[in-house]
């Protein structure tokens, strides 16, 4: 019997209800729910879900921002996110530059995923902001959800 889709749950509670609206209340994109969230990895279920909430944060900032993110629980402090991957069936990896402008790459098990978007103040004026969250949500309406970077061997 093939399962529906169907949206996951999700919910969230806001003190302003003229606030924009969250990633919890938005539509699904195609990509992500054509594959039953039941069927899916946690490490892919979680970075799909971290994607959504990139976008959705960088929608609201101002061109003078660009999304960064602070980790919980250990001194690792911010990251300027360039990419973002899973490895089934539990690794979250994030591949970004440190405040001091070093290469630098975090891997969490899906357990410990503790995020925190940032804004940051962009580094460079003269160019337009890094706005990752779209090149990521484009990437998967390419792949579709279930196949994105997975090897070919």
């Amino acid at each position: 019997m093939a399962k529906t889709k169907q949206r996951p749950p999700a919910e969230v509670a806001k003190c302003d209800e003229d606030a924009p609206l969250t990633a919890e209340q938005k539509p699904l994109p195609e990509a992500i729910g054509d594959m039953p969230y039941e069927d899916k990895s946690p490490a892919e279920w979680a970075y799909e879900r971290l994607i959504l909430y990139i976008q959705n944060f960088e929608d609201q900032l101002d061109n003078e921002h660009e999304v960064a993110m602070g980790f919980a629980g250990g001194e690792v402090g911010i990251l300027r996110i360039e990419g973002i991957g899973y490895f089934d069936p539990d690794l979250v990896t994030f591949y970004g530059t440190d405040d001091e402008g070093t290469k630098t790459q975090l891997i969490q098990h899906v357990s410990q995923l503790n995020v925190m978007l940032r804004a940051e103040p962009r580094e460079d004026t003269a160019e337009p902001p890094n706005r990752i969250g779209f090149r990521l949500a484009a990437d998967l309406g390419k792949h579709g959800s279930g196949d994105m970077g997975k090897n070919e061997g």
